[in-house]
């Protein structure tokens, strides 16, 4: 009886603990470091669009790295990789304490891609995904909520540590999280159920290294689908998540008020992660998806009417949208493809989210610069959400039929 109990407690346990490791890699390598800036530009002087360069190193050497990172997680499995990769941040944190140049600066956000690969979103989806068949949907939202925490946890450390020591003391100390988490993967984290742990369940279960080879995946169409709604969609929420701030503080509200919309974008994308990734279990995954891209849709045609008045139904419509279509993206990928080399094909299509990402920050301040206003990037937002909706229809249901084949995924 306990081992039963714990054979249906751990899997849950997986997927909070794949929750903690985005929140920590997320957290440090990306949504906490906008609160440095003002630092960064006193003490060296660099421009922010210097600054903000970083980011784009970061999001595009990831895409770069995942599809080569994915081979070495198939064959090594997500635990191994995992362990590099809080090393990695661990040194990473410790290099920005001694920040000393714009190059240095650089290097350290190539480190960081690194991570983001070994320790970020492939890897906690496919060690989830390794866990479960039945509630994967609701493992995934609970796994994939850990991004929106690291955006709402590490701006505010970042900022309580600069007040009470410094910028450089805040990164010292900061290499103590990926420290931890390195001692709790080694102690508490395994890659698949083993399958002399079978136990009786009442869900349907699969062999964990089942599904398609990466050869055929990129003969389906369902593949590139997937990628076109990846790229467009990472590139209008990035881009909206990065330049809210500014086109908040030109419309004359407060530093602090367009500070509390990223929050809320933060927040309402963590609810919408756990809620759609909920209902993907219960509802048609399908019209889970089309909802959330719609919701989407409907925060990019309230921009383009620049009324500010309406700026935080926009928003939470983003933050709320996004949260499902991040989730939904991951299940059908995974539920299209299996698991077998799961760290390729995610990897691949991570090459094309990542640069669309990277693009949607860049292109929309570049366009910012040329024209005085956010119109045109706020059309190009909603044109590529349509593509989404369209590429959405190429989309075939799930190819790997679910097994019956006794063991320890639930």
């Amino acid at each position: 009886m306990a081992s039963m109990t714990k054979s249906r407690i751990y899997p849950w346990f997986i997927a909070v603990f794949a929750g903690i490791v985005l929140m920590v890699s997320n957290g440090q390598t990306i949504s906490g470091l906008s609160v440095y800036d003002v630092e960064f530009i006193s003490e060296f002087g660099w421009s922010l669009g210097e600054i903000k360069f970083r980011d784009m190193i970061t999001l595009l050497l990831a895409g770069l790295f995942a599809p080569f990172i994915g081979i070495l997680i198939d064959r090594l499995g997500v635990r191994r990789c995992m362990l590099a990769g809080w090393v990695l941040l661990i040194l990473g944190n410790l290099a920005y304490s001694r920040l000393d140049s714009l190059a240095g600066l650089y290097l350290v956000h190539a480190l960081f891609s690194l991570v983001l690969v070994v320790c970020g979103l492939n890897a906690a989806v496919i060690l989830v995904s390794k866990w479960f068949v039945r509630f994967r949907g609701t493992a995934i939202g609970i796994a994939l909520m850990g991004t929106s925490m690291g955006g709402i946890v590490f701006p505010q450390y970042g900022t309580a540590m600069v007040e009470a020591l410094d910028w450089r003391s805040a990164f010292a100390w900061g290499s103590l999280f990926p420290a931890i988490m390195l001692v709790a993967t080694w102690l508490l984290v395994k890659d698949k159920p083993d399958v002399r742990e079978q136990t009786v369940t009442d869900a349907p279960v699969t062999d964990p290294n089942a599904g398609m080879a990466f050869a055929d995946a990129l003969r389906s169409r369902s593949f590139w689908a997937l990628a076109i709604i990846a790229m467009s969609t990472f590139y209008t929420v990035l881009g909206t998540q990065a330049h809210i701030f500014v086109y908040m503080t030109d419309a004359d509200f407060s530093a602090q008020v367009a500070t509390n919309a990223i929050s809320l974008f933060f927040f309402c994308a963590l609810v919408g992660k756990f809620v759609f990734g909920l209902a993907a279990d219960y509802l048609d995954k399908r019209m889970v998806f089309y909802g959330n891209i719609l919701i989407m849709l409907v925060g990019s045609l309230i921009l383009i009417r620049m009324d500010t008045a309406l700026i935080w139904v926009a928003v939470t419509s983003f933050g709320l949208g996004w949260g499902g279509v991040y989730t939904l993206l991951q299940l059908t990928v995974m539920n299209t493809f299996g698991t077998r080399d799961a760290g390729k094909i995610l990897g691949t299509i991570t090459v094309l989210d990542a640069s669309g990402g990277g693009l949607g920050i860049w292109l929309t301040g570049v366009i910012y610069d040329a024209t005085g206003s956010y119109e045109l990037p706020f059309l190009i937002f909603a044109a590529l959400i349509v593509v989404a909706l369209a590429a959405l229809t190429q989309v075939r249901q799930p190819m790997i039929p679910p097994a019956t084949a006794a063991g320890a995924t639930i």
